[in-house]
């Protein structure tokens, strides 16, 4: 997952590593917290694969600032995995929402794969928890219901808002990669 974020942010622009840390942070919220522990490991996987490339900047003379820079191989291997699909990608929120924060390198078709395959999730989910708490109904205290009633209400908002962008990426026949998907509510 930390590659996809990686090559992602890479795409846009060179980075060095603590600029990399802090965009990832910035730009992808709750879904781009790592540490330095796992992305300077990561960063040297991807060198190792000649998926990413450092160059020391010139007139620097102090501390040594290695910039990460995209290569081809990088940006291939970027493509296959945001294409990639399953269940985990749709099943796991922040595979999915980081997949989501990259959409606009997709292929219109992969973008709504991954719209309706959460949207399915989501639909299984709430049935599932349906059936355990009419089964457990009796044995369920309070806050056990009012844990339910949040994770229902979570679900069934998050179904319309995959819901909004599923209706604008058929009205843009499919959207285009820069295909402006409906704020949440509540998002500023």
């Amino acid at each position: 997952m930390l590659e996809l974020a990686v090559l992602g942010l890479l795409k846009e622009k060179p980075m060095h590593g603590y600029e990399l840390k802090m965009r990832l942070a910035d730009q992808l919220g709750p879904f781009g917290r790592f540490s330095y522990g796992s992305l300077y490991p990561t960063l040297k996987r991807l060198a190792k694969e000649g998926a990413v490339e450092t160059e020391l900047p010139k007139g620097e003379t102090s501390r040594r600032k290695n910039v990460y820079q995209i290569t081809e191989a990088g940006d291939e291997l970027f493509g296959e995995l945001l294409e990639e699909s399953g269940p985990q990608i749709t099943e796991e929120r922040n595979a999915f929402m980081l997949r989501l924060a990259f959409a606009r390198y997709m292929k219109p078709e992969t973008r709504q794969r991954l719209l309706e395959n959460r949207r399915g999730y989501l639909q299984s989910y709430l049935h599932k928890m349906g059936v355990s708490f009419k089964k457990a109904k009796d044995k369920v205290d309070t806050w056990q219901e009012q844990l339910t009633n949040y994770a229902v209400n979570e679900a069934e908002h998050d179904i319309r808002w995959l819901d909004d962008m599923l209706e604008a990426e058929r009205r843009n026949g499919n959207g285009t990669s820069n295909t402006a998907a409906p704020t949440p509510e509540g998002a500023h």
